[in-house]
C-alpha cells in the first residue's frame, strides 16, 4: 500500500489562491482509495496537477490490494472516497455484496478495457476469425470465433475459465456481454448460488487486475476482461492476444465511477463539490488539445505509487493505439476518454445499464419496474452534485460553458444498434424492453431456481 502528502512548500509553490476561498469546507484532509489501473488517472492528475490543493483540500491517495477492500474502506469510513467499479455504489445500494448508500457525483472515464485470450487460444480461434485484404483479422472479433473453441473443450470434458475482476464489475458484465452476443452462455447467479457459473458455457471468476497476466500464464484461465494496462501487458510478455477492446464493444461506454458514502456527501457537501472540482479539471486536463498531456499523463501512471507498469505499455493504449498481436498496432483514439463526450458527467442511463445486466444474469433475482430502475439510479448518480461543480469552475473561467449538458435529464440519447456488438440498440428509458430484446438472459418474469430458468 502507498500512501503520500503533498508537502506544506509544495502546496505554498503550487496552489491557487482563486478557488480555495469559494467553499467553506466541512473537512480538508481526505484520503482516496484506488486501484492500479490507468483509469485512476484523474485522481493521480488531480493530486499531481495541484487540483486538489487549490481547492483546499489535502489529499493522501492510497493503492488498495482489491475492490471489495477498496468499497469496505468507503463504507467503514477509512476512505474518504474511491476509484470504483461503476457497478459498485449500485449494488452496495441495493444491498448485493456489502450493503452501504453509495452515491457518484463523477464518472471518472468512458472505455479503457478488453478482452485477451491466451497465445494457445488465440491459435485455436484464428480459422474462425476474417480476414482483411492484408491477412490481418478483421475487428471486431465476435465471440462466436471462441465458441467452436469452447465446444472442443467441452467435448474433452475441459472446463472453460475466463477471469473478471469483481461480480459487479464492468468487465464482468462486458465479458458476458461478449460471450452471450457470440452464442455463448456465461452463467447465472441466484440468491442460494452467487458463484455466477449456473448452466454456463464459460466459466468465469475473480482475478485482481495486476494478477491477469501472469493467472493466464499459469494455465488457470484462458483469457480475461480487464483494464490497461493488463492487456498490453500480455502482448508485452508474449503471452497472449486482445481480441476486442471494450469501445468496439459498446462505442463509449462509461467505465469507473468516483464513489463516496451518502452519509460524507451529507455531512460534507461544500467538501464534496471541492473534491468534484478538482475531478473535473483533472478529466479536462487529461482530454484538452487532443490528447496533448497524455505522454505526460503516462510519465505520472508508471510511477510506482500509482500504476507502477512500465511507461510503454502504460503509452500503449493511453496515447490514441492500440496493439493487438504483436506488432498488429491500430489506431484507437478514443481507447481512453476522460473528458470528451460529457465523460464525467453521471447519465442516469449509464447506472440503468449496469441494473439492466444485475437483472439479466441473476444478481437481481426478482423482476423489477422500469420505475425501480430509474429510482435506484436517481438514489446513486448526483448530476446535481456534478453540475453545481461545474458551474462554479466555468464561474472561475477555470472550464467552457459549451463542455457540460446543463439541459440534460440525466439519460443519454439511446445507443445505436451499430455501436454495440450484437447490433441491438439500448436505450435507458426503457429497461426491461431492452432486455427483453436480449436473445440470452434473464427477461420479464424468469427467475433462476437450481439450475433452471424458471418463467
Amino acid at each position: 500500500m502507498h500512501t503520500f502528502k503533498w508537502l506544506l512548500a509544495s502546496s505554498l509553490l503550487c496552489a491557487s489562491p482563486m478557488l480555495a476561498q469559494d467553499l467553506d469546507l466541512e473537512k480538508d484532509e481526505l484520503t482516496f482509495g484506488f486501484i492500479k489501473l490507468t483509469d485512476m488517472a484523474p485522481l493521480a492528475v488531480a493530486y499531481e496537477n495541484g487540483y486538489f490543493e487549490d481547492e483546499g483540500l489535502f489529499v493522501t491517495l492510497e493503492a488498495q490490494a482489491n475492490w471489495k477492500v477498496l468499497l469496505d474502506g468507503v463504507i467503514d469510513g477509512q476512505l474518504d472516497g474511491a476509484h470504483m467499479l461503476a457497478g459498485q455504489p449500485l449494488a452496495a445500494t441495493i444491498g448485493y455484496g456489502t450493503k452501504g448508500h453509495i452515491i457518484t457525483p463523477f464518472s471518472m472515464d468512458l472505455n479503457g478495457n478488453g478482452i485477451t485470450v491466451s497465445n494457445e487460444i488465440w491459435e485455436q480461434m484464428k480459422p474462425h476469425v476474417p480476414l482483411m485484404d492484408d491477412g490481418r483479422p478483421q475487428h471486431p472479433i465476435s465471440a462466436a470465433s471462441l465458441a467452436p473453441v469452447v465446444e472442443d473443450y467441452k467435448d474433452q470434458g475441459i472446463p472453460f475459465n475466463m477471469g473478471m475482476v469483481f461480480p459487479v464489475s464492468t468487465h464482468n458484465y462486458e465479458l458476458r456481454y461478449w460471450l452471450a452476443a457470440g452464442g455463448l452462455e456465461p452463467g447465472y447467479y441466484s440468491p442460494e448460488d452467487v458463484g455466477g457459473q449456473i448452466g454456463a458455457d464459460v466459466f468465469l471468476s475473480v482475478t485482481p487486475p495486476p494478477q491477469m497476466p501472469s493467472t493466464m500464464e499459469a494455465g488457470t484461465i484462458f483469457g480475461y476482461c480487464v483494464g490497461e494496462p493488463w492487456n498490453q501487458q500480455a502482448v508485452f510478455k508474449g503471452i497472449g492476444v486482445p481480441v476486442i477492446t471494450d469501445y468496439e464493444l459498446w462505442k463509449n461506454n462509461p467505465e469507473k465511477v468516483f464513489g463516496l458514502s451518502a452519509d460524507f456527501v451529507e455531512e460534507n457537501p461544500n467538501t464534496t463539490l471541492a473534491l468534484t472540482k478538482a475531478l473535473i479539471r483533472a478529466a479536462i486536463w487529461l482530454d484538452e488539445n487532443d490528447n496533448a498531456n497524455r505522454e505526460a499523463a503516462v510519465e505520472i501512471l508508471a510511477r510506482s505509487e500509482y500504476v507502477g507498469a512500465d511507461a510503454a505499455v502504460i503509452a500503449n493504449s493511453m496515447t490514441g493505439t492500440f496493439e493487438y498481436e504483436k506488432g498488429d498496432v491500430r489506431e484507437v483514439p478514443d481507447f481512453n476518454v476522460f473528458f470528451r463526450y460529457n465523460a464525467t458527467y453521471p447519465f442516469y442511463s449509464d447506472a440503468i445499464w449496469y441494473l439492466t445486466q444485475m437483472r439479466r444474469w441473476g444478481q437481481i433475482a426478482e423482476p423489477k419496474s422500469d420505475e425501480w430502475f430509474f429510482e435506484t439510479a436517481k438514489s446513486v448518480y448526483r448530476p446535481d452534485i456534478y453540475l453545481e461543480a461545474a458551474r462554479m469552475l466555468v464561474d472561475a473561467d477555470m472550464a467552457n460553458e459549451a463542455d457540460f449538458p446543463w439541459d440534460s435529464d440525466g439519460f443519454k440519447a439511446p445507443t445505436p444498434a451499430e455501436d454495440i456488438i450484437d447490433g441491438i440498440a439500448y436505450d435507458g428509458r426503457t429497461p426491461n424492453a431492452y432486455l427483453e430484446s436480449l436473445p440470452i438472459g434473464l427477461k420479464g418474469t424468469q427467475t433462476v431456481s437450481g439450475s433452471d430458468i424458471v418463467n
